[in-house]
């Protein structure tokens, strides 16, 4: 079922009504993200090893709870599908936790997979749609070439380049993130400009 013009509308209308009053709540959350964000793009190997940290946790506490499931509904089909995926989770969660090293290698190594394809996919979509996206296109190619530049650097520089990589760009996008936040409900604080101003009343 594919949404109106009326309720697109409307759900950005609550959306904004949202902010505008919660704006401190959003103001206190993108600090709190530019400050970690900070903090992890001066000190990219503590980021690193904690981002291995909670995905490993992240894992065990999900494979624990698809075993649990599992074993509950194991009259359900699929069973043994659904035991090894909830197996393989607890597995890479210990990796993770017990080794966050060699789990932070295998994240970089991850990461190299993402820039490339995503870095491939971008010039593609670019070179394919020259036409259509008139000059947004090159700021398109360049994204795409970006990516391919960043994965030739973090996969020349392994196993070095895994300690850094993963918490510098959790960082990045930390900051970025915050920074979005705190303009959005900055903006959000000040008087609504769009309303129109009620009538004077006739003397």
């Amino acid at each position: 079922m594919s949404m109106n013009q009326g309720d697109m509308n409307q759900l950005q209308s609550a959306l904004a009504q949202s902010i505008r009053e919660h704006w401190v709540l959003f103001l206190i959350e993108g600090i709190v993200l530019v400050v970690l964000g900070i903090l992890a793009v001066i000190i990219p190997v503590v980021a690193t090893i904690a981002v291995t940290i909670f995905l490993g946790w992240l894992f065990l506490i999900s494979g624990a709870v698809g075993l649990v499931t599992t074993f509950w509904a194991r009259h359900a089909p699929g069973f043994w599908w659904s035991l090894l995926s909830a197996v393989l989770a607890i597995a890479a969660g210990i990796v993770l936790l017990a080794w966050p090293i060699s789990g932070a290698v295998s994240l970089t190594l991850l990461l190299i997979v993402f820039f490339t394809i995503e870095g491939v996919l971008t010039i593609m979509y670019a070179l394919e749609h020259k036409k259509d996206l008139s000059g947004r296109w090159g700021w398109m190619l360049v994204s795409g070439i970006i990516d391919l530049i960043l994965a030739a650097i973090i996969l020349a520089g392994l196993p070095g380049t895994a300690a850094w990589a993963l918490g510098l760009l959790v960082g990045i996008n930390m900051l970025f993130g915050g920074a979005a936040l705190i303009a959005m409900a900055l903006h959000a604080r000040s008087p609504d400009t769009t309303t129109p101003a009620a009538p004077k009343a006739a003397a």
